[in-house]
């Protein structure tokens, strides 16, 4: 059903549609707008998108022509946001062909120069991968995959996966390398030179000899031998090290949260495509009974029984059903291609889901120790506590820079004048370096880590209450799906009997098919409602799975 609410501010009119924009609210949504016109021609309008659920291929026709009358369209969520965008850019590009053609000549002689330059350039290689932007082999078949299956292909590939493993692994990089600075470094080298000296420019003064030549050279030398340089104790470097080993397991256990993110994004869609699924099967049996109690209806007409009104309401009744139906395939086909995008796979690949929505009881947890669970288990919560260490340790890290440190240095050679006439020669120095002044930034770099420890601890609190939150909501959804799904079972159960009941009295001749109608109404909200609770039940159990932090531990097996 849909919703048109009209506000009016200044000189703009707000249209919010809610619901679905398909069938015959198509038509309530263009008569409101075709009033609003009339009404106020000079006005601007703006229609708001954001509470629709569904649009198809007619609710688009009226959106083109309402965005072509000037009216500004605002939606949220992929679909919606993805309709809005084709309609503005398909109405962009008709309006600016005028405008291309007058500049046709004028590109064509740009495209072909710069094509002459660039082509050179250009490997056979890279002019084909401009081509093809998709993999050259289509993908064959269709791909049937399982609940456990989906969660293990988007564990492989999928891209936000993948990043937070990359992103994990640079920590790793960035621990080794404060790691580095704690080690020795030794190098070696081999240096041949040539000098001449300045003796005056060198010593200063004038000449202290008479004829005594004013320059030294040109000489050469050569050099070759290993040298080495390294802290003996410097502990600023060595709590910079243990920053980073923490800030390392933070970034792990952000990985692993976001692996679990993506099984649970995986997992609900897996069981929204399942619940589409059940939508088609319930609107084809729907429809296969209106055709026959349509059929019914004619035969009763032919045989002098049955009334006009009566196969003309069944005959109502069997076009509703058809509309519902196609309208469950349409969302069916759109949950598996949001699936396949989750799951990276080729766009040209068709898949299909081998599960089914299914209820099997669990006993319901306690409360307090789900929540101990989930802060146990939690990477989130596991990755505060690090980075909480990370910071301590960087505030000591700056405390630390306050000491003295000590550093060791020293090269062994040979050395001389050409490699034939080289002696060894070696240097060895130790240094100690005390601060004395540096201007505020220790002070500085004390603060600031104390004040990221402070910021630290309120995430801290209140991820623990987000936590205790996400665990109270999830056993209250687990616990009301559990009783709705008991019900729906039995409502989809008396509906039945009711559809037999009404159909055996309208053959009869006892009633007319007013009840029958009604009777298959019944059914359709019953078969609603149980699918509906069955999705419920199985989302509850997803979202728990997810505050206790054992979404991979349930759904990765």
């Amino acid at each position: 059903m849909l919703r048109v609410t009209t506000l009016k501010k200044r000189s703009k009119v707000l249209l919010t549609v809610e619901g679905r924009l398909a069938g015959d609210s198509v038509s309530t949504l263009e008569q409101c707008w075709r009033e609003l016109r009339a009404a106020s021609p000079t006005e601007r309008f703006n229609v708001d998108l954001c509470g629709v659920s569904f649009i198809d291929a007619a609710g688009k026709t009226l959106l083109k022509e309402i965005y072509r009358q000037g009216g500004r369209l605002l939606a949220q969520g992929c679909l919606n946001q993805e309709t809005v965008k084709e309609i503005t850019s398909a109405e962009g590009r008709s309006g600016t062909e005028g405008k291309k053609d007058t500049k046709r000549s004028h590109i064509i002689f740009y495209i072909a120069f710069f094509s002459l330059l660039l082509a050179p350039t250009l490997t056979p290689a890279e002019s084909e991968r401009q081509q093809r932007p998709l993999p050259a082999q289509a993908p064959t078949g269709v791909m049937r995959l399982t609940l456990d299956q989906a969660v293990a292909l988007a564990l492989k590939q999928n891209t936000t996966a993948e990043i937070a493993v990359l992103t994990a692994a640079q920590s790793e990089q960035d621990r080794k390398i404060a790691l580095s600075a704690l080690l020795p470094q030794a190098e070696l080298g081999v240096t041949e030179q040539w000098q001449r000296i300045n003796i005056l420019a060198q010593f200063g003064g004038t000449r202290i000899f008479p004829g005594f030549p004013g320059h030294v050279g040109p000489y050469s030398t050569f050099s070759a031998g290993p040298s080495v340089d390294g802290p003996i104790f410097d502990l600023t470097l060595f709590r910079r090290y243990q920053a980073s080993r923490n800030t390392a397991n933070a970034s792990r256990a952000d990985s692993l949260s976001t692996r679990e993110q993506v099984i649970l994004l995986v997992v609900s869609q897996y069981i929204g495509t399942l619940r589409s699924m059940a939508d088609v099967e319930a609107s084809q049996s729907r429809v296969d009974l209106a055709q026959a109690l349509y059929d019914q209806a004619a035969d009763l007409q032919k045989e002098g029984v049955g009334t006009g009104i009566d196969t003309l309401r069944a005959n109502v009744e069997l076009q509703n059903e058809n509309q519902r139906l196609l309208e469950a395939q349409a969302t069916r086909e759109t949950s598996l291609f949001g699936l396949s995008r989750l799951l990276n796979l080729d766009p040209r690949q068709q898949i299909e889901v081998g599960d089914s929505l299914s209820f099997f009881d669990t006993p319901q947890p306690d409360v307090e120790t789900s929540i101990e669970e989930g802060l146990f288990a939690r990477h989130e919560w596991k990755s505060l506590q690090e980075q909480m260490r990370a910071a301590e340790n960087q505030k000591k890290a700056a405390f630390a820079e306050r000491l003295p440190s000590v550093r060791f240095s020293g090269n062994w050679e040979q050395f001389g004048t050409e490699p034939v006439s080289v002696i060894p020669t070696y240097t060895y120095t130790g240094t100690v370096s005390v601060p004395l002044f540096t201007g505020g930034r220790i002070r500085a770099e004390t603060v600031r880590a104390d004040l990221d420890i402070q910021k630290l601890r309120q995430q801290q609190a209140d991820l623990r209450n987000q936590i205790a939150l996400d665990v109270k909501t999830a056993l209250i959804n687990l616990d009301s799906a559990r009783s709705q799904v008991r019900v729906a079972n039995l409502g989809v159960q008396l509906s039945r009997e009711e559809v037999d009941q009404a159909r055996d009295r309208f053959k009869a001749g006892v009633a007319n098919n007013i009840e029958v109608i009604q009777a298959q109404d019944s059914l359709a909200r019953a078969n609603d409602n149980q699918i509906a609770a069955l999705y419920r039940f199985n989302q509850a159990r997803a979202d728990l799975a997810r505050s206790i932090g054992q979404m991979e531990k349930v759904y990765a097996r």
